[in-house]
């Protein structure tokens, strides 16, 4: 039996032939893998970066300034909309009424017209008022703006002190913010003296927004410094001829020198 067992075992070997290494054979080597399969591991998602908050743009205060009563006030651009401002009380304070001194402007070398008449040259920025054949004063003033010149011939019917300034109806319209009436003051517009032109809107008065003369910044009146337009109301009243010209023919232009202080 023992003899039998040998051969059988001889017989194995010989078809299997030697085994060497024990990791060689395997009985489930052709079998399929039962292991668990590996779990999938997914990276976390990226926080999302939203983009960076837009600033509100800085709101601009409105900076106001009357203008003559033609005038619109003068308002720094808005950046954001905001409502409209509140409407004023129907009348304002003027503020007070200094005592101004008369200031005598050059005399220059003007012919052309008779003497004691006021002469305004829109494109020189100038105003004339004629002492002889030869003279006249030459102040510098603020004409119309673009849109707003005038030309013609009037008279002045009316001189006033420290006027009030009633903003006409269309002006209002335009800004909700004027009141019905300013007294007469350091902060009205019109400033210390106004020579009315005929039956006209249209002034020459003073201002309280010096840096505007010598430029075009009204709707149609005449701005002069206020020591300007006292000296000039001092000279000419009622009925003194007022001609306003684009630009002074040949004949009216002098020299453009100083003849005294």
């Amino acid at each position: 039996m023992s003899k039998m067992l040998v051969v059988a075992g001889l017989a194995v070997m010989a078809v299997l032939g030697p085994v060497t290494d024990a990791s060689a054979f395997h009985p489930f080597d052709d079998m399929p893998d039962y292991r668990m399969p590996k779990r999938r591991v997914e990276s976390a998602p990226k926080p999302r970066v939203d983009a960076k908050p837009v600033r509100p743009a800085r709101q601009q205060q409105a900076n106001w300034f009357f203008g003559d009563d033609e005038d619109e006030p003068e308002q720094a651009p808005q950046r954001s909309t905001r409502s409209a401002p509140a409407k004023n009380p129907p009348v304002l304070d003027g503020g007070g009424r200094p005592d101004i001194a008369a200031i005598a402007p050059p005399v220059v070398a003007f012919a052309g017209q008779a003497p004691g008449t006021i002469v305004i040259d829109t494109s020189g920025r100038a105003l004339y008022y004629t002492l002889s054949a030869t003279t006249a004063y030459k102040y510098p003033i603020s004409v119309g703006r673009d849109g707003f010149t005038w030309t013609g011939t009037e008279k002045v019917t009316r001189v006033q002190s420290w006027p009030d300034w009633r903003p006409p109806a269309e002006m209002k319209e335009r800004q909700a913010n004027l009141p019905d009436l300013m007294t007469g003051g350091v902060r009205n517009p019109l400033g210390a003296k106004a020579l009315y032109l005929g039956n006209s809107l249209y002034r020459i008065h003073g201002t309280n927004d010096v840096k505007s003369i010598g430029q075009a910044a009204s709707s149609g009146c005449f701005r002069m410094m206020n020591g300007h337009v006292l000296h000039l109301a001092g000279i000419a009243g009622v009925g003194t001829t007022v001609k306003v010209m684009n630009r002074l023919p040949t004949n009216f232009a002098g020299n453009g020198q100083s003849r005294r202080g």
